[in-house]
Order: structure tokens, then C-alpha cells, then sequence
């Protein structure tokens, strides 16, 4: 993992050992005993298997018997980096992204080429052209900051109907012209989108969706201020739209109130993604460094 980004467990899972009762290769004897799939081959290809305490990826290693094998739960991905996206963490059902701002999270009707899901697919299928990706949330096109996907539709499917309980913190950083009075608080509103593209913000029930921001100074300098962010609802550009009615428009946001284009893109963040691992439950934190460019500004 990279300086950038951290990744902690609050639990450590049991290994799965094996002793080996008679001479056999790696691969065949796990997909003996654990499932021939391509789960298998990546275990193997992430160093997850262990032959007395070695991790080992060849396929046809031979095992003797009394050798110890060790299918471990740790994932050791080193961070992986593309083109406008760094992969932060990868295992069997999901992947963790630190998107750059600028790249679209899925294809438009403009663009379908370069894209976060684009990159992620062609990943997944150098090691079988039949894996898929698929999405589970998304991120505005100016927007930075950690994603995750699923690897089956299965962790897709659980993780969307299950995202109020699965995700227990999802917090981004704003960069905002002005400093906030009060220093925290929330803005609540009801949120619809014209057929610009615009989200406009009301306090009619009927105009909209329900949406609900807090916010917290993080810290500031000068006229500027950079707020840690977080939802109740995720609507689209909800912290965009949320930012310009308390008169605190992100810097470069020139779509919802900004006037300052200090950095050269929209001054917001995905800071912080928490969770309960679809599959095994553990929890998952994922935590990226503070964008340079918003640390120059305060």
C-alpha cells in the first residue's frame, strides 16, 4: 500500500491449513479441495498460499507428503497504478480505487472509453478474459477519491441493497471558498435535476429528493476553508449543491457558485471509505492523503 492510502482490519481472520497426505501439484490439489475457479489462480497469483510458511505462486509446484499448507486471509495486493486511477486494495470479490479527478466513473453518452469502469475491466481480464466488473456507487467526473466495485454480480447486488448497513463511514474533504459560520452543521433539502444537467435545491417536498449534508471545519486559512464531509443520502452532486446554499461554493466549482479557480478542478474528495466486507464481514477502512493541491490553498 502506498503512502497515499492505508487499509486497516479491526479482526484477523483464521488461515485455512492443509497437511498433504500424498504427492500431488499445487493448483491441482487446491482446486481438489477448494473449487476449480478462477479464485483459485488468484490466490495463487496474489501470494496467498503458503507451503511451510513460503508463499508460493507456480501452479505445478509439487507438494510432499507432511508439507504444510497455508491459504492465508491477509490480502498482500501491492497498490496497482493506471492512467488517472491507483487500485488500493483487490481480492477475490472487490476493488478498492483512488479515482483522479477528471475521469468519469462510468460511460456517457460523450464517452465510453476512458472510464473508471473501462480501465478497471480491461484489469480484471488480463488475468481472464472472462472476469466482468460491475458498479456499485459512483463519483461525479470532478470529483477524486476512493470507489469500490464488485468482481460478481452477487457482491454488486448484496452490497447495493445492503449500503445504509454494509457502509459505516463515507467521508469526503471540500475545499470551499469562505469559512463556515458556524464552523459545522448540516443542510437539508429536497433536490431535483433540469434538463441542463443542473441540480437545483428547494425546500419543497415536492421538487425533489431528500437530501442531507454534514460538515465539519477541518481547517482554514485566509478565505478559505477545507470541510470534512459526509452523507446521509447520496444524491447527485448533493455536496456540490449543498456547498453553494450555505454560501460556501468548492473552489473551481464553477457549475454551483465558485468564482475562484485556484487549483484547476473542483475542490472536492473522497477522503475516507469504511466497510463490512461483503463476503467475509470483516471491516474495511480506507483512508487517502489530503489532495496537494487543496493542502497549498490551506
Amino acid at each position: 500500500m502506498s503512502e497515499h492510502s492505508k487499509h486497516k482490519s479491526t479482526k484477523a481472520a483464521k488461515n485455512t491449513t492443509f497437511i498433504i497426505k500424498e504427492e500431488n501439484e499445487l493448483l491441482k490439489f487446491l482446486y481438489q479441495n477448494l473449487g476449480k475457479s478462477n479464485k483459485v489462480k488468484a490466490l495463487l497469483k496474489n501470494k496467498l498460499v503458503l507451503v511451510n510458511n513460503e508463499a508460493i505462486s507456480q501452479f505445478n509446484h509439487p507438494l510432499k507428503v507432511g508439507d504444510n499448507i497455508e491459504i492465508s486471509k491477509e490480502t498482500k495486493t501491492e497498490e496497482k497504478r493506471y492512467r488517472d486511477i491507483s487500485i488500493v486494495y483487490e481480492d477475490n470479490d472487490i476493488i478498492v480505487i483512488d479515482k483522479h479527478a477528471g475521469l468519469l466513473s462510468i460511460s456517457t453518452a460523450k464517452e465510453n472509453k476512458r472510464t473508471a469502469f473501462r480501465i478497471l475491466s480491461n484489469h480484471v481480464k488480463k488475468e481472464d478474459p472472462s472476469n466482468l466488473i460491475f458498479v456499485v456507487h459512483r463519483l461525479d467526473r470532478e470529483t477524486s477519491g476512493l470507489m469500490m466495485f464488485a468482481k460478481s454480480i452477487k457482491v454488486k447486488e448484496y452490497l447495493q441493497e445492503n449500503w445504509t448497513d454494509v457502509v459505516t463511514e463515507r467521508s469526503y474533504l471540500a475545499l470551499v471558498e469562505g469559512k463556515p459560520e458556524p464552523w459545522s452543521g448540516s443542510v437539508s433539502s429536497y433536490l431535483r435535476e433540469s434538463k441542463a444537467l443542473i441540480v437545483y435545491s428547494s425546500q419543497d417536498p415536492e421538487s425533489g429528493q431528500l437530501a442531507t449534508t454534514h460538515y465539519k471545519t477541518f481547517k482554514s486559512k485566509k478565505q478559505f476553508a477545507l470541510l470534512r464531509v459526509w452523507l446521509e443520502t447520496g444524491r447527485k452532486n448533493q455536496i456540490r449543491v449543498h456547498m453553494k446554499d450555505i454560501g460556501h461554493p468548492i473552489v473551481g466549482d464553477k457549475k454551483y457558485g465558485s468564482t475562484l479557480d485556484l487549483i484547476g478542478r473542483v475542490g472536492l474528495h473522497a477522503w475516507v471509505l469504511s466497510f463490512k466486507h461483503p463476503t467475509t464481514g470483516e471491516l474495511m477502512e480506507f483512508k487517502t492523503a489530503i489532495p496537494r493541491k487543496f493542502s497549498r490553498i490551506v
